[in-house]
């Protein structure tokens, strides 16, 4: 909690200084991955009362983009989809396909992914949602909406220690139950321009956890 607690200190601080041209805090550019030095066009360097520079390197620190960024950046680009769904568990399955594209946004922190389709029996789906990590938390970080529901989705993820395998934890509220579910969601890279994505959920009326959807996915050249 003590590392959370620092954050929005850190970017009321940063907005303040933006205005009173009081701190200069070099951000890095596309090709660098440690922040610039400050130019002498700069305004003197100056601490808030009580700050060190060990604050203000932290500050500093957690909004520079980093390998786990680069991991999420690697899968730029547009993916096409043949996916299986099951509405529950026996369930007859139902096939389809779909198109994500993943692009990358402010600078390598973030990227945004956009998913077209169609679900068999309910018509045309698209969402999109937006992935990050968090070098504060040291957590990959996630939202989702889309056309079929009306709530967002948060999830948190863990990478594997061979870097193919990305596990999500995304929270929800289930229409069934009306209350708090959790979706299971584990994107594995089969190859440089292949991966699967497999999601897992609750059954509402068992409570029992069963594979939801499958995606096999192609990165187009």
């Amino acid at each position: 909690m003590k590392s959370r607690s620092l954050a929005p200190t850190c970017l009321a601080v940063v907005a303040i200084a933006a205005v009173a041209g009081t701190i200069a805090i070099a951000q890095p550019t596309k090709d660098t991955k440690a922040p610039a030095k400050p130019s002498a066009t700069q305004p003197e360097h100056k601490l808030p009362a009580g700050w060190t520079e060990a604050d203000m390197q932290a500050c500093t620190e957690a909004g520079t983009p980093g390998k786990m960024h680069e991991h999420l950046t690697a899968d730029v680009g547009t993916w096409t989809g043949k996916s299986k769904m099951w509405m529950a568990p026996g369930a007859e399955v139902m096939e389809s396909e779909c198109t994500y594209t993943i692009t990358s946004v402010m600078d390598g922190r973030y990227t945004r992914a956009e998913m077209n389709g169609e679900m068999p029996g309910m018509g045309t789906f698209n969402g999109f949602g937006l992935n990050g990590y968090d070098n504060v938390a040291q957590k990959f970080q996630s939202t989702w909406i889309d056309n079929h529901s009306t709530g967002i989705m948060f999830g948190t993820g863990e990478l594997s220690p061979d870097g193919k395998v990305l596990t999500w934890r995304y929270t929800y509220n289930c229409p069934i139950t009306k209350k708090p579910a959790v979706l299971r969601e584990v994107d594995t890279r089969t190859g440089d321009n292949t991966r699967k994505l497999e999601m897992y959920g609750n059954d509402p009326k068992s409570g029992k956890e069963f594979k939801m959807m499958e995606i096999q996915f192609t990165r187009g050249k």
